[in-house]
């Protein structure tokens, strides 16, 4: 699989129900699910479980900023920007674009199975423990 620059984006689906964008109540249920596969109480979730739980449900953000250079420093004219400028079209990566996105959800489905799984299991322990949750 290629590592692209490029943010993952958020889950589409979540526990086999369609998503938009979470909500932040659907943030701290994730968030609450980390801590208790952490084996932590699940009340008492932490900022990186919410960090974490934001991350898987609405993608990573790019937030950081191109370099400073000395070319860039310094403004000291604006852009002329002309109406019958087009611009030119950035080449695609090698790779097939629908390869990349059938890629991209078979790994999504495979994370939420994953952590599916780890919270079944999870919840059996505290079964078995006597912590019905």
């Amino acid at each position: 699989m290629n590592d692209y620059s490029e943010p993952r984006p958020g889950k589409i689906e979540v526990h086999g129900n369609g998503i938009g964008a979470p909500s932040p109540e659907e943030v701290e249920k994730r968030a609450r699910e980390i801590a208790m596969i952490d084996e932590r109480n699940p009340e008492e979730f932490t900022e990186a479980d919410w960090k974490q739980a934001r991350r898987e449900l609405m993608g990573e953000e790019n937030n950081t900023p191109p370099e400073e250079t000395p070319d860039n420093a310094d403004l000291t004219e604006e852009w002329t920007v002309v109406a019958s400028s087009k611009g030119h079209r950035v080449p695609r990566p090698v790779t097939d674009e629908e390869e990349t996105v059938g890629e991209h959800l078979v790994i999504d489905g495979l994370e939420e199975a994953a952590h599916d799984q780890m919270l079944e299991a999870r919840r059996e322990e505290l079964e078995q423990e006597g912590e019905i949750l």
